[in-house]
Parts: structure tokens; C-alpha cells; sequence
């Protein structure tokens, strides 16, 4: 059964802006959501109007089958992380954990059971609990965020992008960190970012969207290896995937060199003209040889410790990404003046679409 429950909801702004469009969505009990998208794309929106901080131009809203659509937000048992952490600068940790608790009255007896429950399972030292938020830091001042919503004990957990303040190792350690919360308390949570390693490593399910429109809805794992559209299969993974054009002629897909890969089924699709994607780490990279290969003339190559990326050209017009262990790059002994590789493609790591609706065909 759904716990939370978007039908058809769209917001139009004042100015004519349609942020979201047809937006439908149902989330189960202690699931973990992520909405993931590029900026403007009506995520955000999305979650305030769930926190009843956006009204909906139109569609319905449900939490637990309420429909919540003209509720307060104080009225629908929900608790939101900012990506600015929005504490009180004048207060103590401990006050600004237990404001919203004084706020409705919950008797101190409760107040110090719920707190002291809530720096256990942050790992948040007794003594910090005197501190003001400038002595903290960033993660630490994320921490406090996230216990003053646990001391709340919501329903549901919104988080709105609240590890884009933090450097790249503490958003690792947070990431890690919002999961093992999550699995203790067991709320349900819809949390937003446009990173989509983010989404990748903490969700249950991905929302894709894009310009206010679902494009998937799945886990990681499928949204990942069946991209349902070229949006989705360039926006998800890093390096991004690479897209070449080519022919499909009498099942087999044909590149601008000559190159063919064999499917093993035919495709359901009438046209000659097919879109190709391929991840950067799904190629056989080979020294140039006599086999007709696909060849790539690379122009720059990062290391990255174990592993390295290659970028180059296949053609004139086109450009590709390949990631490789960095032991098989130096197996490949590159040089300035024949830095060329050949590259070899399995047709279980090909990703084939529409060159015109961009939709998914295999």
C-alpha cells in the first residue's frame, strides 16, 4: 500500500512557468526516494509541495490515503532538511534540536528521551549539545539538522539537496551516514539532489525527471542498465555514455567506418537510421591492428589512480570517452605521435535508441 501518493499534480507559477508537469508517484512505507535531476528540472518544487510550503495548481496529494493538498504544513507530521541547514545562530545545539518539540508542547520528560535517542544514533557527543553552530562544522551542523528532524519522529523525512554545502570527502562520509539513519529509523524519506552518485548510492528507487517530467521511475541497478531514454542514459553514470550514430542493416549495427556488431535477436524497429550508446568502462580497448575495429585517436588521458580515462575523436564529428585500468592503459604503451587505440564493442553493452523520439528500442 502506497504511503505517499502524487496524482496527476502539476504547478504552473504565477508567471506562466510550468515547473511541474503530470507529476505521479507512489511511495511505500519506509522507502527511500530520490528525485534526481538537473537544476530547473521540478524537483525541488516537487517536495515542497509534498511539505505544503507550494500550493499544487492542480492534482492531489495523499499521505497514508489523506489527502494533504490543503493541510498546513505543520498538519502533515512531516520533517525537511535544507541544504543550508537553517539553524538558529543565537541558539545552543541542544535548544535548536528541541525548539519545534517546546514549539508543540511535548512535555521535558519526552523531550529529553527523544534527544538523547537522537544523539545516539547521530554518534553526537553529549558535550557539543552546549555548543552554538559557528563552532561546528559543516557535517557536523548537517548532523544537527538531521537530529532535529529525528527528535520530531515524522512520518515522512523530506531532504532538499542537503549535502551540496560539503566537500567531497564529507559527502561521501554523510552519504553513508543519511543511509544508516535511515535504516534505524526507518522513515520514510524522499530526498532530492541533482547529483546523481548521490541518487545512485542512496536510493531504493530513482525518479529521473527533467524539465518537470518523470522520464524513469526504478531502482539504481535499472535505471542504470536500461535507460528508458537518451536523457535518462547520458544524465545517469559518470564518465556519461557515449552516443554514436550508425545504421542498423540485416541485424547488425553498422558504424561510419564499416564496423559491425552482430545482435543476437533482430530489433523491432523499421528504420536504418539508430542511435548507439555505450558506457566508457563497456569497450575492449586494443592497440591498433589489422582487425576492423573502431579506431580512436586520443587527444587526452587522466589518470585516477586505479583507473584512467581516455578522450578522442572516431571521427570528425564525433567524440568518445573510454575508462580503463590504468595497469591496461600502460599495457597499451601510447605515445605522442601514434596515440591511437582500437576499440572493440559486445552487443550485450550496447544501448540502442530512436535517433528521432530518443526513446529506448534494446
Amino acid at each position: 500500500m502506497a504511503y505517499v501518493t502524487f496524482k496527476d499534480v502539476k504547478k504552473i507559477f504565477p508567471n506562466g512557468f510550468q515547473a511541474v508537469h503530470q507529476f505521479d508517484l507512489e511511495v511505500t512505507e519506509n522507502e527511500f526516494i530520490v528525485l534526481v535531476g538537473p537544476s530547473g528540472c521540478g524537483k525541488t518544487t516537487t517536495l515542497r509541495m509534498l511539505a505544503g510550503l507550494e500550493t499544487l495548481t492542480s492534482g492531489e496529494i495523499y499521505i497514508k490515503e489523506k489527502k494533504v493538498n490543503d493541510l498546513e504544513p505543520k498538519d502533515r507530521n512531516i520533517a525537511m532538511v535544507f541544504q543550508n541547514y537553517a539553524l538558529y545562530p543565537h541558539m545552543t545545539i541542544y535548544d535548536n534540536l528541541v525548539y519545534g518539540l517546546k514549539v508543540q508542547k511535548v512535555p521535558q520528560k519526552e523531550i529529553d528521551i527523544r534527544v538523547k535517542e537522537a544523539i545516539k544514533i547521530l554518534g553526537f557527543p553529549q558535550e557539543y549539545l552546549k555548543r552554538k553552530p559557528v563552532q561546528l562544522s559543516g557535517g557536523q551542523k548537517q548532523r544537527v539538522a538531521l537530529g532535529r528532524t529525528i527528535v520530531r519522529r515524522p512520518a515522512i523525512f523530506l531532504m532538499d539537496e542537503p549535502l551540496s554545502n560539503l566537500d567531497a570527502k564529507l559527502r561521501v562520509q554523510m552519504r553513508y551516514e543519511i543511509n544508516r539513519i535511515h535504516r534505524e529509523v526507518k522513515a520514510t524519506t524522499i530526498y532530492v539532489t541533482h547529483d546523481q552518485v548521490e541518487a545512485m548510492t542512496m536510493a531504493d528507487r530513482i525518479v529521473v525527471m527533467n524539465e518537470g517530467v518523470i522520464q524513469q521511475i526504478g531502482t539504481p541497478d535499472e535505471v542504470y542498465r536500461f535507460p528508458s531514454n537518451v536523457f535518462v542514459a547520458t544524465f545517469i553514470g559518470a564518465p556519461t555514455m557515449n552516443l554514436i550514430k550508425a545504421k542498423y542493416i540485416k541485424q547488425a549495427i553498422v558504424f561510419s567506418n564499416g564496423y559491425q556488431v552482430a545482435l543476437p535477436k533482430p530489433l523491432a524497429f523499421q528504420k536504418e537510421d539508430i542511435l548507439v550508446g555505450i558506457r566508457p568502462d563497456d569497450m575492449d580497448v586494443k592497440k591498433v591492428d589489422t582487425q576492423h575495429l573502431l579506431n580512436l585517436a586520443v587527444e587526452n588521458t587522466e589518470l585516477l589512480g586505479h583507473d584512467s580515462i581516455l578522450y578522442g575523436d572516431i571521427s570528425k564529428e564525433e567524440k568518445l570517452v573510454v575508462k580503463l585500468p590504468t595497469h591496461q592503459l600502460k599495457k597499451l604503451s601510447l605515445t605522442k605521435n601514434k596515440a591511437v587505440v582500437s576499440l572493440e564493442f559486445q552487443a550485450e553493452n550496447l544501448h540502442l535508441f530512436d535517433p528521432e523520439t530518443q526513446q529506448r528500442i534494446r
